[in-house]
């Protein structure tokens, strides 16, 4: 059986927006949608009638049908179809969906919320439940373009590797085209990345590209044999990480990254990098750990920085 996809319940319109999308992730798995609402415990985060540690005291009863009734109105709009459960708990936001995680094959949070869950996916607070999820996280942010390309970020780690898998998968699912971008930094491009950039910047553009499209043929082989049905665009770019990557995701229905890499996308989640795109990108954001990584990862590790 297909594990459930589980989004992040508080009430917030961006909350909304992630359950109509986990609705949609749930449908095209053939998975079952799981509502999780966690109440923090302090109390300033619950109504007045109700201790934290009693979710049926008056008006915090209210509270709860009325916001998983919301969710649940959404869901099944968006898909009528799919099996729906409600898991209300107590506990920290992240750490309820970090335990969620492991019993489920998706993810899915909004960019903002209410209440504890107010800086889910921002600042450290991301690079957490990047780094301790144990499937991928899915961020609902941005416009997406509805008949645009999966739009893949890919590098040679294997951080990657794992995200190649999920792209490809994504966009069979998704019956999208698959948009895998590998930017190929300047030897400047390590120490300027911000608008002071120097306007002359000397570079081999012809061993950058070869470095480029040997890094596609790596990370694309054995995925794209597995998944014959969908068309893939390479996109080997020559420029600076966040900027290209939110550029490029004006056009896409799902930007598809690695919790960690190597070179350009070093400390993709960790780091300025991660900021930018859970920040500015202009579509769904997914976020796709690498399994084998180990303690450096929760610890923060190498590259706070890309």
């Amino acid at each position: 059986m297909t594990k459930p996809v589980v989004v992040g319940v508080d009430g917030s319109a961006s909350s909304l927006d992630a359950v109509g999308a986990a609705s949609h992730e749930a449908a095209i798995r053939g998975a079952e949608l799981r509502l999780v609402h966690a109440f923090g415990r302090s109390s300033s985060h619950l109504p007045a009638g109700g201790p934290p540690w009693n979710p049926a005291g008056s008006g915090v009863r209210e509270l709860l049908d009325g916001t998983l009734a919301a969710a649940e109105r959404r869901a099944r709009a968006v898909a009528p179809q799919v099996g729906i459960t409600r898991d209300v708990t107590v506990g920290e936001p992240l750490v309820v969906l970090e335990i969620a995680s492991r019993t489920a094959s998706l993810v899915v949070v909004g960019s903002r919320g209410l209440g504890a869950f107010s800086s889910l996916l921002l600042g450290s607070t991301s690079g957490h439940l990047a780094a301790h999820g144990r499937c991928p996280v899915l961020v609902v942010r941005g416009r997406p373009n509805p008949s645009g390309p999966v739009l893949l970020a890919v590098d040679d780690s294997p951080a990657s590797e794992e995200a190649v898998r999920f792209a490809f998968t994504e966009a069979s699912l998704r019956g999208a085209d698959l948009a895998a971008l590998h930017v190929c930094r300047t030897g400047s491009a390590d120490v300027y990345d911000g608008p002071a950039d120097p306007p002359f910047v000397t570079y081999d553009e012809t061993h950058l590209r070869e470095h480029a499209e040997g890094v596609l043929d790596a990370a694309l082989a054995g995925p794209r044999a597995r998944h014959p049905d969908v068309p893939v665009v390479r996109k080997p770019v020559a420029g600076r990480v966040r900027h290209t990557l939110i550029d490029a995701s004006a056009d896409a229905q799902l930007l598809v990254v690695g919790a960690r890499g190597r070179g350009g996308f070093r400390g993709l989640l960790l780091g300025s990098v991660s900021q930018a795109v859970l920040h500015h990108a202009q579509c769904p954001v997914a976020v796709v750990r690498h399994r084998g990584e180990g303690s450096a990862a929760a610890e923060g590790g190498e590259g706070d920085h890309p």
